[in-house]
């Protein structure tokens, strides 16, 4: 950093320049100390108090790794800021810090961490917390090592922290041996990389965090965290109306600039899925506020079987007079019984129950009892047979073209609170042209509920039975 001439200037107006030189040097060499976080960025944050592993999944320039570095300079010193409510260490740690190359290792984490080339200690690490930076050897400028000084609110006079730096290009031996306290992967690595890296803080179960753009897509890394859920693993999700450093109109020229299909993750930070994805409309096209349901509105609920995979239900309201479908209710749950599901949904009312085939399937676990008939027997409103088309058909693809074309004409929406439901179609995909049956759960549910959208009902009117009202309607020519 070139230092300040003040020699030409008169005397009061030399003091004051020196004064102002001074103020911003020191708050360029501790940006650590005047970070102040957007709302997301502290969520993320705080969720490392009681989650092992956290992504913080958001579109370009956002702050994520701005977010991602700031954490790793306040582990690394010890300094945490007073409003800070994430995971804290009292000692000095031992961390890497990844990245897919050395090239974007360099440029990316590392000047977030120490600042531009030629200027280290204007990045998130203080510059009197800087001990030593250690060279890697066959790309100019790239360290291998950062030593940072601890100053924490432990022993002051202990070891200083160490910060390794790797890229995933090293392969999975070089992500092997170390025990670690803590553990950033800045841009998503391959699956075996991040196992290995995770592996590290086993003994010290320290924070493991990644920050990326999820331009890959539906990959296996993604899917572990929106899907995979467990208690040691948090998603924060930003988008750019988030990032509080654009204004409105910056925003919308922004989103304009990248291609259609590339908008969804630089700007909102949702994978990438191309022209594999099954359902191609803007999130922010079916999605509604909740609101109360009008009495005389039409209600059907649907459900998926599933024990390995879980078991879904969703409750759908139709406004029959517009012809359009809300989703409004969803529950989702792996490897429990008819039982404890049925308790879950027979709060949302008197609703009919649209069912896959296999509900005919005997079970197990249920004694021998086709799955239908073990949740007609926990007092749901089972339908008399499987959702199928008025022609007696089942066919998927008909019925997500359905789904399909309510979404493009104004036909279909969602509670914008049903967070599991819009995980599942942000990755709802094809490939080699054939839906991916995994992860679908609820989308299923939605698909087998709205081919027997007919047999809604008004779950307010007083009436006989709807079983006996089926039949009375002549439900096998229907």
């Amino acid at each position: 950093m070139p230092k300040f001439d003040a020699s030409n200037l008169p005397e009061l107006e030399k003091i004051e320049a020196i004064l102002a030189a001074e103020q911003s040097r020191r708050l360029i060499e501790n940006r650590l100390r005047s970070y102040s976080p957007y709302p997301k960025q502290r969520a993320f944050h705080a969720a490392g108090k009681v989650h092992r592993e956290r992504l913080f999944m958001a579109g370009n320039q956002l702050g994520k790794t701005m977010a991602g570095g700031s954490e790793a300079a306040m582990h690394a010193t010890g300094r945490y800021p007073d409003w800070w409510d994430g995971a804290t260490f009292n000692e000095p740690t031992v961390s890497w810090v990844g990245s897919p190359t050395a090239l974007t290792l360099r440029d990316n984490p590392q000047r977030i961490l120490l600042g531009r080339v030629g200027q280290h200690g204007t990045g998130t690490i203080p510059k009197d917390a800087i001990r030593e930076v250690v060279p890697a050897r066959g790309v100019a400028d790239l360290m291998d090592t950062i030593i940072v000084k601890w100053g924490g609110g432990g022993d002051t006079q202990a070891a200083d922290s160490i910060i390794g730096l790797k890229s995933y290009e090293q392969g999975r031996e070089k992500w092997q041996g170390e025990t670690l306290h803590w553990l950033w992967f800045d841009e998503e690595p391959p699956p075996a990389i991040y196992t290995e890296g995770l592996t590290r803080t086993n003994v010290t179960q320290g924070p493991t965090w990644l920050t990326f753009t999820p331009l890959l897509g539906a990959s296996e890394v993604v899917r572990r965290f929106l899907l995979e859920k467990s208690p040691d693993r948090h998603i924060t999700q930003m988008t750019i109306n988030e990032a509080e450093h654009y204004t409105e109109e910056a925003r919308a020229k922004i989103i304009a600039s990248y291609p259609v299909h590339e908008r969804d993750a630089r700007a909102k930070g949702i994978p990438i899925l191309g022209s594999g994805r099954i359902f191609p409309v803007s999130e922010d096209t079916i999605t509604v506020a909740p609101f109360d349901i009008p009495e005389h509105w039409h209600r059907i609920g649907g459900m998926d079987f599933g024990w390995d995979h879980p078991f879904a239900a969703v409750e759908l309201a139709w406004d029959a007079d517009q012809d359009i479908v809300y989703v409004i209710k969803a529950h989702r749950l792996r490897e429990a019984t008819p039982v404890v599901h049925a308790g879950a949904i027979r709060i949302w009312g008197a609703l009919p129950w649209a069912w896959p085939r296999d509900g005919r399937r005997e079970t197990l676990e249920g004694a021998g009892v086709a799955l239908a008939d073990q949740y007609t027997a926990q007092h749901l409103n089972m339908l008399p047979t499987h959702a199928q088309f008025v022609d007696g058909s089942v066919s998927v693809e008909a019925g997500l073209m359905d789904m399909l074309t309510r979404m493009e004409t104004g036909k279909f929406k969602v509670f914008g609170t049903l967070l599991d439901w819009f995980e599942e179609f942000r990755l709802f995909h094809r490939k080699d042209g054939k839906v991916v049956k995994e992860g679908d759960d609820l989308i299923s549910a939605t698909r087998y509920a709205i081919m027997m959208l007919r047999f809604a009902d008004q779950i307010y009117r007083k009436a006989q039975p709807r079983r006996r009202r089926f039949f009375a309607a002549g439900w096998m020519g229907q």
